[in-house]
């Protein structure tokens, strides 16, 4: 965990959400494990699997309320298996989170999930990362 520590310096990540964000906002991230990250998804999404990230968005006005909650271990693993560096996936997610608890959302049909694409691709290449896709 000490790399994804490294990666995770909290002005990188203030970055990363601020930079995503249309309005104030008071988040919480977490770097969870595993076991966790599987039981939040399986009790609060009906899927029995560890996910990347989980955004549990309580308000959106007039202030964003929500917790971000990552998976290390799959956000590494996927971050390996996608080529990429373990800092260009965590602000990936961050900026995908962040942008689920404004509202925005890929599965509702094809249109919306390619409007969150093309934001996240827009604000990560602001930032200086490549196409996430």
């Amino acid at each position: 965990m000490a790399a994804h520590r490294a990666v995770l310096r909290r002005e990188r990540v203030l970055r990363w959400i601020g930079h995503a964000l249309r309005r104030p906002a008071e988040m919480a991230v977490r770097i969870v494990g595993e076991d966790e990250g599987r039981e939040l998804n399986l009790r609060f999404r009906g899927r029995d699997y560890a996910t990347n990230v989980l955004t549990f968005d309580y308000a959106r006005e007039p202030v964003v309320l929500c917790d971000l909650v990552l998976c290390g271990p799959v956000v590494e693993r996927e971050a390996r298996g996608q080529r990429k560096t373990l800092e260009a996936h965590y602000a990936h997610l961050l900026v995908h989170g962040t942008l689920h608890a404004q509202g925005y959302d890929h599965e509702g049909g094809q249109r919306q999930a390619l409007e969150m694409e093309a934001a996240e691709i827009l604000l990560l290449g602001a930032l200086g990362y490549p196409n996430p896709y």
